[in-house]
């Protein structure tokens, strides 16, 4: 064995000790650009939910229109057309990582029906019999719902900031239907509404506690394609009522499908990740929020002061459900950039 002649603490010696260890300091130490996206912008999940919460918002603006020209199942297979088209133009640059055992194909295709088949016809359909305000109101108890579940069962915690949060919004979500109340209500419309969501929050916990490890893009090209094939069998009613509708009235059909189904979907996608599913379905409760405002800037609808405190209510409510966080992510992504 030959051994070392250079005295410790030699030019030399320093040398060969520099030669030996820094390759291992080099290969082993971590890069910043090696990190996940959501580990070096902490934000970045919160943005993406905040993103999606804007474009689904945006539908229920485009569905008043809509509604009147398409019945539900046919508006949803043309937003699952349109959605299925973009996602797989995006696919041909894209290569998709597809799900690692048949168990999570199954849970894919499931979730997938369930998503943006059902849970989409039957929403429309209640609105075609109940106030939209209402049926909104009712559906909006699913991240209630979401977050027990998930506190309890998958044991995300049930921090008391976020159920106080929850009940505010819903009181604000209360007066903005009742300001908008037509008077258009049956029980068929009630049953549906409640159908709409324990759909939600089934898809959403399906999706956090068996396909947030799955690649979250690809899931969601094919949870559209499985909802598209569920809904063929409004193919002939699909055909008769493009044919009859407006053309801008097609086209905002087609909008619902590129952006709030493809878009937004996507980034939900990425935000269910990383975020806990009660947490992350609270920022939904601002949608009703969005809607009123959006009415106000796009159709020139000023609202009625009731619903404008409701709206009020619901992003205080939203503020104390997710805020802490929000801003916690915020500061993590500042001190990151410093």
């Amino acid at each position: 064995m030959r051994r070392n002649t250079h005295r410790e603490g030699s030019p030399k010696a320093t040398e060969d000790a520099v030669q030996i260890t820094a390759p291992a300091t080099s290969t082993n130490a971590p890069t910043t650009r090696s990190l996940p996206l959501s580990v070096r912008f902490p934000a970045l999940p919160w943005i993406a939910a905040l993103l999606t919460m804007v474009f689904w918002a945006s539908s229920f603006v485009v569905i008043r229109d809509a509604a009147a020209h398409f019945n539900p199942g046919a508006m949803a297979l043309l937003r699952c057309l349109a959605a299925a088209a973009v996602l797989s133009l995006w696919m041909l640059f894209r290569r998709p990582r597809f799900p690692s055992s048949i168990r999570a194909w199954l849970i894919v295709a499931l979730w997938g029906v369930a998503w943006f088949a059902a849970y989409v016809v039957v929403l429309n359909a209640a609105e075609h019999s109940i106030d939209a305000g209402t049926a909104s109101m009712i559906v909006n108890i699913a991240p209630l719902i979401i977050a027990v579940f998930a506190g309890l069962v998958l044991r995300e915690g049930l921090p008391w900031r976020l159920l106080l949060g929850i009940l505010i919004s819903l009181g604000g979500i209360g007066l903005i239907t009742a300001a908008s109340f037509t008077g258009v209500i049956t029980i068929g419309g009630l049953v549906l509404s409640l159908v709409a969501a324990v759909l939600y929050a089934a898809c959403v916990l399906l999706q956090k506690h068996f396909l947030s490890r799955e690649d979250s893009v690809t899931v969601t090209w094919l949870g559209i394609l499985a909802g598209t094939v569920a809904c063929l069998v409004f193919t002939p009613s699909l055909i008769a009522e493009v044919a009859a509708a407006p053309i801008g009235i097609t086209l905002q059909v087609v909008y619902l499908g590129v952006v709030p189904t493809a878009i937004a979907f996507n980034l939900w996608g990425f935000a269910i990740r990383v975020l806990p599913a009660g947490l992350l379905s609270s920022s939904s409760l601002l949608v009703p929020a969005i809607v009123v405002l959006l009415s106000w800037i796009i159709l020139a609808e000023v609202p009625p002061p009731l619903a404008a405190a409701g709206g009020v209510l619901c992003l205080v409510g939203a503020a104390c459900a997710i805020g802490p966080q929000i801003v916690g992510s915020l500061r993590a992504s500042a001190k990151r950039s410093d």
